[in-house]
């Protein structure tokens, strides 16, 4: 497609839009990234740089029109339209489409690219903080993994640490992406604020799998001392 006809949208050019991203699949990223990715969505094979140089050309046409023509067929489109949504910068605007997109996740990278980009989260934090802590009481897993990636992404800070914690705590399913996220997010918390975290770390109840995968991504970091993933190492459960 030419750059113009990512102008306007109707029925015929969002098909000439689908016939375009299956000209760029590229078999052999498709082979790798389908092993990296389980997802109900036919995957294409576009790199993530390609997707993203797409969605900011979209991101500059009749958005509402776009999206209202999305198909949610192909892993590529669901990630784009994904992109597409965290451009908008009216609260207002993005809250008609994000439960709906929310709802089509069911991937680690559709989760966290989107999370990643949805700079609207920084004009008003404790609005998007309550609004995605809800997700934590969710039993869909990558529900409850948008919320721990945005807390990643937009508030690991000090006065945030405690209703973090809280919001941990308060997950009740045992899940391979929620622990994941989990893990990652407490790793974060320990690079930047150690004390409270570490705190936090000995007296958590979370589950042996999440607690020791933190463990070992915090060992994992150049931002941490020897010494501490020396000590860390001594906290590892067993079992």
């Amino acid at each position: 497609m030419k750059k113009e006809e990512f102008k306007n949208w109707n029925e015929q050019t969002y098909q000439e839009y689908l016939e375009y991203l299956k000209s760029l699949k590229d078999e052999k990223y498709k082979t790798f990234h389908s092993r990296l990715t389980t997802t109900k969505y036919e995957i294409l094979g576009i790199k993530v740089p390609m997707q993203r140089k797409i969605a900011k050309r979209i991101s500059q046409s009749n958005i509402e029109n776009f999206l209202k023509l999305n198909t949610d067929t192909y892993y590529e489109e669901v990630m784009i339209k994904g992109l597409v949504l965290t451009s908008i910068n009216e609260k207002e605007e993005v809250l008609k489409y994000i439960e709906d997109y929310v709802s089509l996740i069911d991937n680690w990278a559709i989760c966290d690219s989107f999370c990643n980009s949805l700079k609207i989260v920084k004009t008003d934090k404790d609005f998007w903080f309550q609004y995605f802590k809800k997700y934590l009481n969710c039993k869909e897993e990558f529900k409850i993994r948008v919320a721990l990636i945005i807390f990643l992404n937009f508030y690991i800070e000090e006065n945030n640490l405690t209703e973090i914690f809280n919001s941990i705590d308060s997950i009740k399913i045992d899940k391979y992406y929620v622990n994941m996220g989990i893990a990652w997010l407490l790793c974060e918390c320990f690079i930047k604020h150690r004390e409270k975290t570490l705190t936090y770390l000995l007296k958590s109840n979370i589950n042996t799998f999440t607690f020791n995968k933190t463990i070992s991504k915090i060992k994992e970091s150049y931002r941490v001392s020897s010494e501490d993933k020396i000590y860390l190492n001594t906290l590892k459960r067993k079992g």
